[in-house]
Order: structure tokens, then C-alpha cells, then sequence
């Protein structure tokens, strides 16, 4: 009880779990959230065997708007404060905007905007008094980039993140709280499997622009701890936000233009 404790969303694979464990190698114990009880049982079990940490396990769906407020509940009715939050709970949505249901973009936004600003406003307070925090919203390279045709909100939600990220980070600096937007570009998970790309993906980019879940975790947890308010890991990655913010802002939407139908599933 006396070690800091971490809530990641979107735990049970890819850039949250590998989180959950950079985080458990540090000592801090863990609350895991996300829809697949039996994958964060698995991942629980798993810390403390390997770090004696504490590990809590909370099965939610952040699409259902009481979600954030149960989460942190629970943890408070076990007497722990949140101390580090990673936003990482996300997924992309396949098909175009106009043929796609409301009913799912409005799920979309309240997990991808809502719920990690309700996180995070329902955590920072108690950060501030404590003066120790840890905030990273995990967003993307795609939120630093002009818009792509499909999968209209992911990167509209990933640049709000960005920007939020930016302006919470100047506010509660001076209370020694850390704010980080990371924003990996491709990386191996189960994003892609879980929106159908991931054939498309694979064979039509080359293995150099792809980094893995750990490098990119312990490259976003380092700018954390330095206070970085955008991190985004790899020279390609940095290279390519460097490009987009060089050329003309039209030049960019149409490389974009012709390059998004690649991965993308209509």
C-alpha cells in the first residue's frame, strides 16, 4: 500500500500491457482495465510473479459512459489514489464516416476524447495535493498529420489528445505533475487485426517503419519522467512530423491523398 499505484486502460495487449509491465518493473503497482477480464487476470498474474507488485484487475468497457467514474470507485473503496494514468484504451473503426452507424462513432469518441478527459480530470486534483503525477494520453503520429481519407474520427480524436495533452501539461507543471502526449506510428499490436488491416498492412509497408510495443513504451515513459509534453518515438516517425510540418499544408493533404488507401479498409 505504501508503493504508488498506476491505471492503465486498454491493458490487455499491445502498448498497455507492455506498460503494465515497464511500469511493474519500476515498482509501482497497477490497476488493468479493459473489456477482456481473463487477458488481464492473465497479465495481473503475471506482475506480481514477476515483480511483487500489487496488481488490481477491473473489466470495463470505457464506450459506456459511467465507466471512468466506476473505475476509479473501486480503486478508492480499496484505498488506493491513482498516481500515474496511462490513457491508452483505443481501437480504429473501419469504413467510411457517411456509411458507418452513429451509434458507433459516438462509442468511438466517448473512449477515444471523453473518457481519458474524464480520467484525467478526476485524477489530477489529487495528483496536484500530492504534488507527484504521471499523465500520458497515448495519441499518434496520425494526430500530428493532415487528415486521411477513412477512419474520419481517429485522427481528429488523436489530435485532441495532442493539444489537451499540451495545455493540461502547462497547468499543472508547476504542482511537479508530468503531462505526455506519446505518439507512436506504426507499432505492433492488435490494432490492426482488431479493424480488419492488418493483411492490407503488412504487405504494403516495409518492416523499417514499424517499431514494437516496449521500445515504443519505454521511449514515451522516459519523456514522461523528463515532463516532454509530445513525445513520438523513432527517428522515421520524427522524420516524417517533421516533413508534415514543413510543406505546405495543401502539398501534405494530397501526399496524404495518395498514400492513405494503403492501410486503410472501405
Amino acid at each position: 500500500m505504501d508503493r504508488k499505484l498506476a491505471l492503465v486502460t486498454g491493458a490487455s495487449a499491445g502498448i498497455g500491457a507492455a506498460f503494465a509491465r515497464a511500469l511493474a518493473r519500476r515498482g509501482y503497482d497497477l490497476a488493468l482495465t479493459a473489456r477482456r477480464a481473463d487477458r488481464l487476470e492473465a497479465l495481473a498474474g503475471e506482475v506480481r510473479s514477476r515483480h511483487g507488485v500489487e496488481a488490481l484487475t477491473i473489466a470495463a468497457d470505457l464506450a459506456e459512459p459511467d465507466a471512468p467514474g466506476r473505475i476509479l470507485e473501486r480503486l478508492a473503496g480499496q484505498g488506493r489514489s491513482v498516481d500515474v494514468l496511462v490513457n491508452n484504451a483505443g481501437y480504429g473503426l473501419a469504413g467510411t464516416y457517411a456509411e458507418t452507424a452513429w451509434a458507433d462513432q459516438q462509442a468511438f469518441l466517448q473512449v477515444m476524447v471523453t473518457a481519458p478527459c474524464e480520467l484525467a480530470h478526476r485524477v489530477a486534483g489529487g495528483m496536484r495535493e500530492r504534488r507527484f503525477g504521471r499523465i500520458v494520453n497515448v495519441a499518434s503520429l496520425a494526430g500530428l498529420l493532415p487528415a486521411a481519407a477513412g477512419h474520419t474520427l481517429y485522427a481528429a480524436s488523436k489530435a485532441f489528445l495532442v493539444r489537451f495533452s499540451q495545455s493540461l501539461h502547462l497547468e499543472l507543471r508547476p504542482a511537479g505533475v508530468h503531462v505526455t502526449a506519446l505518439c507512436p506510428g506504426f507499432t505492433y499490436s492488435e490494432f490492426h487485426d482488431v479493424n480488419g488491416t492488418r493483411e492490407r498492412a503488412d504487405a504494403s509497408l516495409p518492416r523499417w517503419i514499424w517499431q514494437d510495443a516496449e521500445t515504443v513504451v519505454e521511449t514515451g515513459w522516459r519523456a514522461a519522467e523528463a515532463n516532454r509534453p509530445v513525445c513520438v518515438p523513432g527517428a522515421v516517425n520524427k522524420a516524417i512530423a517533421g516533413l508534415a510540418r514543413a510543406i505546405p499544408e495543401d502539398w501534405a493533404l494530397a501526399l496524404m491523398a495518395s498514400q492513405s488507401g494503403r492501410v486503410r479498409k472501405t
